[in-house]
């Protein structure tokens, strides 16, 4: 599926005079632009995306990749293509079939499209890339990540706070870099609220030292994502955190199911918003501000100030977070919000050690 706009009016472009100014008197007033003609210069800038499988309505990961480019270029006023990979095999064609129609800069979302957006880069020199969430080398190729380790901490550190049973839990999509890290940090939460507050909160899902835990094998809600939220459940866990895009539907689909009180955590975007459906579940979600690193991408590169720097978003440049307890603000304890910011506080110092091996540059 390819979603365009086509939204041309350029704000902020000096206008081209149809004549150069003179004084007054000297010569005769210019004429009125002939129908048809324009008093701006359009921008010559056509930024493009390419989807992994999770698609642009996700509600999650790719959908806040889109309205990065989307809110970028209405700003600029330029036309944009964004191109919806169906599955895997989709990802090389359609970085192809961007590079064909003479895209200026193709944004990739995610690890699964660093083969494609190598390849491309690499057989494109003059044309730019950015991808979400991998390193990718090249001049032409800007990375976009996130040590999101730092704002899952927080919400393993939230859970563990909220749980009455003791358990909380956490699963992923498919077991890679940008998956895991959200559970190593939740992990290590869990771990640092027990060794503050004297607690014995259980984390099921993820072995952090070992690197291994429970995975649906994909990034659509279904069957096999219902089953693995409903094993943990089943392990009376009371707070639930899966990584993988739309996944979390069948989560809570599970937690509805069980008749239990039992929150969601979200990833990437405040689910909250993105997602009222479960909004009354939702305990909190890990944000990764990924439309403000496409944004400020796509700007730059149209301004002529591509460069391949990578991009990552930290606690400390605002690059991540974590989103408002909204109706669970009365279910939490009161110390709670002043306990996170100088958990986040420590963070930032340095002085409370937040580690995974998947994190940016490891």
């Amino acid at each position: 599926m390819t979603f365009t706009s086509r939204r041309t009016a350029l704000s902020g472009l000096a206008l081209l005079g149809a004549s150069a100014l003179v004084l007054a008197g000297c010569a005769a007033a210019p004429e009125d632009p002939a129908p048809g003609e324009t008093t701006e210069e359009a921008l010559d800038f056509y930024p493009c995306m390419v989807s992994d499988a999770g698609g642009f309505d996700d509600k999650s990961f790719n959908q806040a990749g889109y309205t990065g480019l989307e809110d970028a270029a209405n700003d600029l006023g330029v036309e944009f293509n964004a191109v919806e990979s169906k599955d895997e095999n989709a990802y090389g064609p359609n970085v192809s079939s961007l590079v064909d129609e003479g895209c200026d800069l193709i944004v990739t979302v995610g690890f699964l499209l660093a083969e494609a957006t190598a390849e491309a880069s690499t057989a494109n020199p003059d044309i730019n890339f950015a991808i979400i969430d991998e390193f990718v080398e090249g001049d032409n190729v800007k990375p976009i990540q996130f040590n999101t380790v730092e704002a899952a901490f927080l919400a393993g550190y939230a859970a563990a706070s909220y749980s009455k049973t003791g358990f909380v839990g956490t699963f992923g999509g498919i077991q890679i870099p940008p998956v895991t890290i959200f559970m190593d940090g939740f992990v290590q939460g869990v771990e640092y609220h027990n060794e503050v507050k004297g607690t014995n909160v259980q984390a099921l899902g993820w072995d952090f030292a070992g690197q291994t835990g429970a995975f649906t094998g994909g990034f659509a809600p279904g069957t096999e994502a219902l089953t693995t939220a409903q094993g943990l459940i089943d392990q009376n866990v009371d707070v639930l955190m899966p990584v993988g895009g739309p996944i979390y539907q069948s989560a809570a689909e599970a937690i509805r199911d069980s008749g239990r009180e039992i929150a969601l955590i979200g990833v990437d975007s405040d689910v909250y918003e993105t997602d009222p459906s479960v909004a009354d579940l939702l305990l909190t979600s890990v944000l990764k501000n990924i439309a403000v690193g496409v944004y400020d991408v796509t700007t730059a590169a149209a301004e002529g100030d591509f460069d391949n720097t990578p991009f990552v978003g930290t606690l400390e440049n605002g690059g991540l977070g974590l989103a408002p307890f909204h109706d669970f603000e009365s279910k939490i304890s009161a110390e709670l919000a002043g306990e996170l910011e100088e958990v986040t506080a420590g963070i930032i110092a340095g002085d409370i050690e937040v580690t995974s091996p998947a994190s940016p540059g490891q």
